[in-house]
């Protein structure tokens, strides 16, 4: 096979899962030979996060100077998310800044992973707070000017993409500002997550915000979200549990204060 297949099969492969690995940098990254697409590929073709994370591992290993490093590096922290693995999304999303400090998507991810983990009572919390806001202000800051991960992606798509991962950012923020009992700012940056996705938004995040907006005793804005929430037709029943459970506290809450 000569060496133009062989890029154009890993480029191929690469491309449906592009919009999981950002970055803004725009250089494409090429195999050098057949053993190498091999090894690509089987991070690509692995079915389990335990099965990809030990294939970048292993092209890691055979190929170290790869130009999928860090897209590879991001599977894996990707992979060790969903094993809810935090120690592990820090390390291998920090080697895939490392690799790449344009990795905006591995930004958030470390962002989102450091705040759903810090409590108001946490001796590090300040610190996790300002780890929180740089990696998320970094990756936004990115996203600005952020290119097509693919010139077959329509404006419309990149732009739909893009306003997800700047609402993962605003996310992160308002986590932190939730765990630190900053309910005005936790407020602001959940409203500004949600507004990024109009068209399809994340109920948790929904059920984030109606908790701070009792905390902050504004109960009627608690109590309409709630409802919004509980005729999502698509939101999981967890989620409207919990925001019927807010609904209540909300409800309860105000007529105290009557």
């Amino acid at each position: 096979m000569k060496v133009n297949q062989i890029i154009r099969i890993a480029v191929t492969a690469l491309a449906g899962l592009s919009l999981l690995a950002q970055s803004a940098d725009t250089k494409q990254p090429k195999p050098k030979n057949q053993k190498e697409v091999d090894a690509i590929n089987a991070v690509f073709g692995a079915q389990d996060p335990d099965s990809r994370i030990a294939a970048v591992e292993n092209l890691l290993t055979k190929f170290a100077d790869t130009e999928f490093k860090s897209i590879a590096l991001y599977i894996a922290t990707a992979s060790s998310e969903q094993k809810n693995d935090y120690e592990k999304v820090m390390i291998y999303g920090q080697r895939a800044i490392d690799a790449d400090p344009k990795s905006y998507a591995a930004m958030l991810m470390m962002a989102r992973g450091t705040a759903v983990r810090t409590r108001e009572f946490d001796l590090d919390k300040d610190e996790k707070a300002k780890k929180v806001t740089k990696l998320a202000d970094d990756a936004l800051k990115l996203l600005e000017n952020a290119p097509k991960p693919r010139p077959d992606l329509s404006d419309a798509e990149w732009d739909s993409a893009k306003k997800d991962f700047q609402s993962q950012g605003h996310e992160a923020k308002g986590l932190i500002a939730m765990a630190l009992k900053k309910n005005d700012e936790a407020i602001a940056e959940f409203q500004k997550a949600l507004d990024m996705q109009p068209g399809n938004k994340d109920s948790s995040v929904m059920a984030r915000l109606a908790s701070v907006y009792t905390d902050a005793g504004k109960y009627d804005e608690a109590i309409a979200l709630c409802d919004e929430i509980a005729a999502l037709p698509n939101a999981p029943a967890q989620i409207k549990q919990i925001a019927s459970q807010t609904k209540l506290k909300a409800a309860s809450a105000k007529s105290q204060k009557k």
